[in-house]
């Protein structure tokens, strides 16, 4: 009994170096690191990492599961007292999740289209966030669907990816452009 204790140790703690290893790649801007770079940084043989995960698709399921704990302070309590200032730190909480998770993100979205365990996560969170979205938002601007999608759209890592990467638009300047947005969709029409 308290050798199949050890070895369950152990082999969770193989697991954990290996998604630790693929995090700290991806971080280092390597998008598919090989099997043999995730081995040697984790500090395992190569037959460790196919033992612990089925094939690299289960490693990059791995990463996207780890990286999800990430977002945990998406789901903490609004302190402003109105949906306005709430949807502000929505906004504020939001990208500064995206810059710090963007490298995990986009090596994710590599590999999405083949893995059925990150379209999963990544559709679950979709949901969640547009729930929360929706849940904040004034009924007068659900029912409006333009306002509301553009509102989803702009609040999207897809934005705020492509005022970073492609527009090269520094943090500042891109969260201004986010935030000026949303704050004319919640301009009353005239």
């Amino acid at each position: 009994m308290a050798g199949e204790d050890g070895r369950r140790k152990r082999s969770e703690e193989s697991r954990r170096k290996i998604i630790e290893a693929l995090v700290a790649l991806v971080g280092e801007g390597h998008v598919t690191p090989a099997a043999e770079q995730i081995a040697a940084r984790a500090g395992v043989g190569l037959r460790t990492v196919f033992r612990q995960f089925a094939d690299m698709e289960a490693i990059y399921a791995g990463m996207a599961q780890r990286m999800a704990r990430e977002y945990h302070n998406w789901l903490d309590p609004f302190t402003a007292p109105d949906w306005r200032g709430q949807l502000g730190e929505m906004l504020d909480r939001r990208l500064e999740t995206y810059e710090r998770l963007m490298p995990y993100k986009r090596a994710a979205d590599v590999h999405r289209h083949a893995s059925a365990a990150i379209q999963q996560r990544h559709a679950g969170v979709l949901a969640a966030m547009r729930g929360r979205l929706v849940g904040l938002l004034p009924a007068a601007i659900v029912a409006d669907a333009i306002r509301l999608e553009t509102i989803d759209l702009l609040l999207s890592f897809e934005t705020w990816q492509r005022l970073r990467i492609d527009q090269q638009l520094p943090p500042a300047l891109a969260r201004d452009v986010v935030s000026s947005g949303v704050a004319r969709l919640l301009q009353p029409e005239e």
